[in-house]
């Protein structure tokens, strides 16, 4: 019996530094599901041009997306992540007067992290970046041609992150993220700007990745 614990306490020895190896390495990709909440704000001067249509708020539609990110470590504190996607399509409406046309959007995401080394098997991180967003494919309803009405195609803004991931075991790891994205757009009518439409969504995903 004891020769049999010993033996059993020499391979979970000799196994641990193989599962921390594996657990370990300069690169994460991720696959994750995100659910998009828009804050919808708008502008006191885009309002004040909506109240013509009985209305005073713009929204886009919330929603689900996929997504993939890549993380590479400097240290074992220190990473930079980069999200991507496909141009997500979007409705944009007014209240009062429903749907008044759509457009698609592509959202990547460059982060500069932290990542927590010394809380066991979860691995909290938290993080800060930029956001580039390409507004393309704008197709308006009728509604929104008789006011002239598009849209900025480019926007900058900030975003700031908090994660978890929780190895698994070869590599594989499940992770949970929640972001701050600033993202807005100029209104115009008939090329003269009416105001400012802040999307300013808050993205929740889960996912699996892999480091390596």
């Amino acid at each position: 019996m004891k020769t049999r614990i010993g033996l059993t306490a020499l391979a979970l020895a000799a196994l641990t530094p193989l599962a921390q190896a594996q657990d370990s390495g300069n690169w994460i990709v991720r696959g994750r599901a995100v659910h998009l909440d828009s804050a919808n704000t708008n502008s006191g001067d885009l309002r004040a041009a909506l109240t013509s249509l009985g209305s005073r708020e713009a929204s886009i539609n919330d929603r689900w997306l996929p997504e993939v990110d890549i993380t590479y470590f400097y240290t074992p504190n220190i990473a930079v992540e980069l999200v991507l996607t496909y141009p997500q399509k979007q409705k944009l409406s007014i209240t009062n007067v429903g749907e008044i046309g759509t457009f698609k959007h592509l959202p990547p995401i460059l982060s500069l992290q932290y990542h927590f080394t010394d809380l066991g098997s979860f691995r909290p991180y938290v993080g800060a970046g930029l956001n580039y967003t390409n507004i393309s494919d704008v197709k308006w309803g009728s509604t929104a041609q008789s006011l002239g009405l598009n849209l900025k195609r480019n926007s900058y803004g900030l975003s700031l992150q908090a994660g978890l991931d929780v190895p698994m075991g070869g590599g594989w790891l499940f992770n949970a993220d929640v972001k701050k994205v600033q993202i807005k757009t100029d209104v115009s009518s008939f090329g003269t700007k009416i105001g400012t439409f802040k999307i300013d969504p808050t993205l929740i995903s889960l996912g699996v990745g892999k480091r390596f």
